[in-house]
């Protein structure tokens, strides 16, 4: 007797349909034989079947069981496979109810009493269901709110191996998840602007920065409010759209990192990696690989702190990604692509004492000390930073005193406004969403300059030698801050803010 049950296998960000075929024969030795590329929790899987069958008062068959995961090319992980193994022997007793599997996915890791338990990725894999055409996908009920996210297919929550088995027996169905409601998309404050003394002109560097997605990096003196300020910066984001939110989820599923009783993802993220991180733990890795601290980033900010502290080898990794917002891990099995299109927000002290450039503290370092600190971060690097800019230390008047600054909302209004009208703008290009997305093509067409901002760029150029992408970068940068100045052209006075923003010593 041969059932074949449908599963799915999770490969980076995407998902492999899965034939679960199950062989039973009275020849031979009764025993069970998975094949098919399994690794260790699949192989283990036939022990959790075999209890589960018998604790949910159902009898295991005395026979040899042979089941295949096809296409035997593609390497099984995890024990998402324990529910399809469970249903394809107990659908090789009774002939009548194996048709009722071909529309059906099924996946769900199996406890030896028979109760389902929860498994990772069930968004895409529910995404990847109705792709196929699958008319229901039976998941864990712990994961049935997650997989409704993907309308269009019917969602059943299974608490149990023998819930299931009834379901199909048609003794007792199992009625479909309800699809999540969705509110509206919520802002988490962690630290509101109001909150942070003084610093508006990094208050205003950061404001640009959201809205226009730019990176920043931010150089002071310990102590000065620089980590304070980058926690800020989620507060003054736009709230995430429903295809932001999805994208988010799908990372944060495949990773299972999803937080309890939480489908969806509405939150930006907001990701603060220590400095001692290798690069596969930052943009991603494995035998098969999974997403790094750049795409659990996606949509949000990444926070590096202690910037030179960072190994040199892992910062170069991040050229690629923060130029084309994926990046790309290419093994032997294939090439995995994951999305990165986050906003950079790095800190760093001046120097190993951090004081260089103090007015109130002496600075102990040696000038050959200094420039080897600063030149930890490459040139390549730092030319793909925006907004480079100082963080003074805040006067005693201004920490004491009781007066409260502009609120992270009020901030937040005018940085919605001006992705606004970056969104109209990008309308009919969807691979631009913000002007840090656009390419010289983009360039050139909305980021023309007047006879007197053409002669300040010029000038610019002359005397600092600033490279092609720096140039681009910086009429980007030019143009986020004319749409917050609700302006359609990009004047004279959006060209001298941008360019306050670009260091004098390498461009």
């Amino acid at each position: 007797m041969l059932a074949r049950v449908y599963s799915c296998a999770l490969t980076g960000l995407s998902g492999t349909i899965i034939e679960v075929e199950v062989d039973c024969s009275s020849m031979g030795e009764p025993r069970t034989i998975v094949v098919g590329l399994p690794d260790t929790a699949v192989q283990e899987s036939k022990e959790r079947v075999r209890g589960a069958i018998r604790n949910s008062g159902l009898k295991n068959l005395r026979h040899r069981v042979t089941v295949n995961l096809a296409p035997a090319d593609i390497r099984k992980e995890g024990p998402c496979f324990d529910l399809p193994i469970a249903i394809g022997e107990l659908a090789c007793r009774d002939e009548t109810w194996i048709p009722e599997l071909k529309d059906s996915l099924i996946i769900g890791e199996l406890s030896l009493d028979g109760s389902v338990r929860h498994v990772r990725g069930v968004l895409l894999i529910a995404a990847k269901a109705k792709e196929m055409g699958f008319k229901q996908i039976c998941v864990p009920a712990c994961d049935a709110q997650e997989a409704a996210l993907i309308p269009g297919i019917d969602v059943l929550p299974v608490h149990t191996l023998l819930e299931l088995y009834n379901h199909f027996t048609g003794d007792v169905l199992i009625e479909p998840q309800q699809p999540c409601e969705l509110s509206e998309t919520a802002v988490t404050v962690r630290t509101d602007f109001s909150e942070i003394k003084g610093q508006e002109h990094v208050k205003r560097a950061l404001e640009i920065s959201a809205a226009g997605s730019h990176n920043v990096l931010m150089s002071g003196s310990p102590g000065t409010g620089k980590t304070l300020l980058a926690r800020a910066l989620p507060s003054i984001l736009p709230r995430m759209t429903l295809e932001e939110s999805l994208d988010v989820t799908r990372i944060y599923s495949i990773e299972d990192m999803l937080p309890p009783d939480t489908p969806l993802i509405q939150t930006r993220p907001f990701r603060a990696p220590h400095h001692t991180i290798s690069y596969a733990g930052l943009v991603g890795g494995g035998n098969i690989p999974r997403p790094g601290e750049i795409s659990l980033a996606h949509r949000g900010v990444l926070f590096l702190d202690e910037f030179p502290e960072f190994d040199p080898r892992v910062l170069e990794v991040l050229r690629q990604p923060l130029e084309d917002k994926v990046v790309t891990i290419s093994r032997a099995t294939g090439a995995y692509s994951f999305p990165a299109a986050f906003v950079l927000v790095a800190a760093m002290n001046p120097c190993p004492c951090g004081y260089y450039g103090d007015p109130t503290h002496h600075c102990t370092c040696s000038e050959f000390a200094i420039q080897r600190y600063q030149k930890r971060i490459s040139g390549p690097l730092l030319d793909r930073i925006d907004i480079q800019i100082n963080v003074p230390r805040v006067e005693y008047e201004k920490l004491s005193s009781d007066t409260v600054g502009e609120s992270s909302a009020a901030v937040r209004e005018r940085v919605e406004a001006a992705r606004e009208r970056q969104r109209i703008r990008f309308k009919d290009n969807p691979n631009v969403t913000c002007n840090s997305d656009m390419a010289p093509a983009e360039i050139r067409q909305y980021c023309r300059l007047g006879a007197d901002g053409e002669k300040l760029v010029k000038s610019l150029m002359t005397h600092y030698q600033i490279s092609a992408r720096a140039y681009h970068r910086l009429l980007k940068l030019a143009r986020t801050i004319a749409d917050l100045d609700c302006s359609p052209d990009i004047r004279t006075q959006h060209i001298a803010e941008a360019i306050q923003y670009r260091p004098r010593s390498n461009g």
